[in-house]
């Protein structure tokens, strides 16, 4: 018996290691030499610890600093200047005693001795405007950057090193866990033009001589110091955002007597600044619903922007738990707010705008504000904030707490295309939707690109259609094929840092954004996807998440392993496509096939055991479609059978998503789970039974898993005509 036993074990492991050489020589042979796609990403993730725990929750451990500011600005309009005084608090919660802290000095990416430039591959044109050739070869200093006039602390020079974007604040002592410094930076700047000289912030100057102000960016900002990177000091190269920490602030802003203001947080002395009837209409719009109230009509803005005062006004904001502070100014503005119910809670949603922005900023911006507030709190929690502002600006798509400036103008005649209204309304969309990611939702900009402008664009999709079922929002799956099938030398995977990513739009906002919306519709179905997005978006509501947190909360909220999908669309470039190798027409008979005859005298014992059969053959002259009828029970008999081989010549593994179309015209979809391929990543075969006969079948027909080519996903093969060959070979 031992010895039978042992001979049984030598032929397993001779046998288990003959196909185990055959099946890595099928692989080599088609080029997946790779390990198995569904295996865990222990390797990959950071291992899990007391902050940032196993499930994607934060431990208990967890801890994050903050930041206070109080803060007076005065802007020079005459001089396009901007000069701050700033108190600053910080308040180390860690448990890690600091010698020195980090501030951010964005404004110098601009400044005249600026390395961004110096970054850039440069080649000559063989062409060039004679405006572009003096930008570009005959450049003058324009004086850009922070000049900072003071750093104290408690009345004395404190200790400090500018590198170029960052500087560092040398403490007195080392700053214990729990304990608090206060310290003075005092600071002014030159306004950039930010259509003639770009940004992201700055000002736009009409031919009537007045500016829209649109300041961000504008002070001195602590940067983010946590146990994941320690001190977030990268520098800003003027790609990759922030990572910001969250405080309170208490700004006032020091702007011309006939500007209009709108600011991060809520005005504490409107009697100051905004006329008797302007308050009375911003009271009528906290109980407008359904349409914008005019707080500022066009008439008077256009009567206002006439006007220079020489006297100044001060607006005073406060804002708690915020990451970042923005504003707007101009005397151009038209002013509408409404107000919109989360869950029992009026939020303002409010839009400020120059005259040329109309017709289609009165039509369309607030409205959006008040949309995109409602459907984000329904796929994350209830907007905390008093209101969302946004804010016109040409060439402008930004975001800051409760206030985004966006583009989006008629041609001067008033009208517009329906691409320059569906610009407007995206862009409202999407910079208003960063309140939540990463305003709240408070992930490190600098380093993660995609886990804000991803999960932000994904969202965005949802707010588009809710708005206008008809919108096209440019993130599905099926826009995202021709960058993920182009050159691969050229593409980077989600999980870069942002710098370095190359064609940054699809990598970090479409690619995303396509990948969650599949996950939610194809993959896991929105119930199971939306409790599990929203878990990830409320334990992580004023925290700073990684992409292990999303990663771990998904699959610890919804029950799914997701690593497969994880590592094939976040950490490759990788492809799907997902074709039909072969299909086989099957017949029922009441004969055997030869083969089958062979087997049945080889192992006589076990076949007389089964009793009577029937057979499937692939030889139509052999079938007997009755063969079935006297077992059938009276039921009709599936006597169309097809069996189908599907090849994977893509990298991603996706599900198996298929139509059959029958004769009668009806059509069926079936969807098999990614998890089909998890013993050959090649192939797989499934067999079709019906009572009708298929005349197709489509792999992926309504294009949901971003398939790169769809050449080889119907059978039988679409028929090419003779002109349409001579244009692909003359593609080729």
């Amino acid at each position: 018996m031992r010895k039978i036993s042992l001979l049984l074990l030598s032929l397993f492991v001779i046998t288990s290691a003959i196909a185990q050489e055959k099946q890595e020589e099928k692989k080599t042979q088609q080029g997946h030499t790779d390990q198995n796609k569904f295996r865990q990403m222990k390797d990959v993730l950071a291992t899990p610890n007391d902050q940032h725990t196993a499930s994607g929750a934060p431990g208990h451990q967890y801890t994050q600093q903050k930041v206070d500011y109080v803060m007076d600005i005065r802007l020079d309009e005459a001089n396009n200047k901007l000069y701050g005084d700033e108190k600053i608090t910080y308040h180390n919660n860690s448990k890690d005693n600091l010698t020195y802290l980090w501030v951010q000095l964005d404004q110098n990416m601009r400044a005249d001795d600026s390395k961004t430039p110096l970054a850039q591959s440069t080649g000559a044109a063989a062409f060039i405007t004679p405006e572009n050739f003096k930008s570009t070869y005959m450049t003058e200093k324009k004086g850009f950057g922070f000049n900072i006039e003071m750093v104290e602390s408690d009345g004395k020079p404190l200790s400090h090193t500018i590198n170029w974007t960052m500087m560092r604040i040398n403490l007195p002592k080392a700053l214990a866990p729990g304990d608090e410094f206060e310290f003075r930076i005092k600071w002014n700047y030159k306004i950039n033009n930010s259509v003639k000289d770009g940004g992201r912030s700055g000002f736009e100057d009409f031919p009537d001589g007045n500016n829209n102000y649109t300041i961000a960016q504008f002070f001195p900002r602590l940067a983010v110091y946590d146990n994941v990177e320690g001190w977030q000091n990268m520098q800003f190269w003027g790609r990759s955002e922030w990572a910001l920490e969250f405080g309170d602030y208490e700004v006032k802003i020091t702007v011309p007597a006939d500007h209009i203001m709108e600011a991060t947080g809520d005005l504490q002395n409107s009697k100051d600044v905004l006329t008797k009837e302007q308050r009375t209409r911003y009271e009528q719009a906290k109980k407008s619903f359904k349409d914008p109230v005019f707080i500022v009509t066009q008439a008077e803005a256009e009567q206002n922007e006439k006007g220079r005062a020489t006297k100044m006004s001060t607006w005073h904001y406060k804002a708690n738990m915020v990451r970042d502070f923005a504003f707007a100014t101009s005397r151009k503005y038209i002013w509408d707010a409404m107000a919109v119910n989360i869950n029992g809670k009026t939020i303002m949603a409010t839009s400020l705008y120059p005259k040329e922005g109309n017709p289609l900023w009165e039509e369309h911006s607030t409205r959006v504000v008040a949309n995109t507030l409602e459907e984000y709190s329904k796929l994350t929690f209830d907007y905390p904030y008093s209101k969302a502002v946004s804010v016109h600006a040409d060439r402008q798509g930004m975001e800051y707490p409760m206030i985004c400036f966006n583009y989006g103008r008629p041609e001067a005649d008033g009208s517009y295309s329906e691409r320059t209204k569906n610009g407007m309304i995206g862009v409202i969309t999407h910079e208003v939707g960063h309140n939540f990611f990463p305003m709240i939702v408070n992930s490190d900009e600098r380093q993660w690109t995609w886990m804000d402008e991803g999960l932000n664009s994904f969202v965005e999709i949802l707010a588009e259609l809710d708005y206008d079922p008809n919108f096209n929002t440019g993130n599905l799956p099926k826009d995202i094929v021709r960058y993920m099938g182009g050159d691969q030398s050229n593409i980077s995977p989600i999980m870069s840092q942002g710098d370095y990513v190359k064609q940054f739009g699809p990598n970090a906002y479409t690619k995303p954004a396509a990948g969650l919306y599949m996950l939610r519709t194809t993959i896991m179905g929105p119930e199971l996807f939306d409790h599990a997005f929203r878990t990830y978006s409320q334990r992580w509501m004023f925290k700073h998440p990684t992409p292990e947190d999303f990663f771990r909360s998904m699959e610890d909220a919804s029950g799914e392993d997701l690593d497969w999908f994880w590592r094939g669309w976040f950490y490759t470039t990788d492809v799907t496509d997902i074709g039909i190798k072969e299909v086989k027409p099957l017949y029922l008979t009441d004969k055997p096939s030869e083969r089958v005859t062979k087997l049945k005298e080889q192992y006589k014992q076990y076949f007389d055991s089964l009793g009577e059969l029937v057979y499937i053959t692939d030889n139509k002259e052999e079938a007997n479609p009755k063969a079935m009828d006297k077992y059938a029970d009276g039921k009709e008999v599936p006597t169309y059978i097809y069996s189908v081989e599907f090849e994977k010549p893509g990298g991603l593994v996706m599900p198996l998503i298929v139509q059959l179309t029958y004769a009668d015209g009806s059509t069926e979809k079936q969807t098999f789970p990614a998890q089909i391929w998890m013993k050959d990543d090649t192939s797989v075969k499934r067999v079709f039974s019906s009572t009708k006969e298929i005349t197709n079948i489509t792999v992926d027909p309504d294009l949901e898993t971003a398939d790169v080519d769809t050449s080889n996903n119907s059978w039988p093969k679409p028929q090419t005509d003779k002109f349409d060959q001579f244009k692909e070979k003359v593609k080729g």
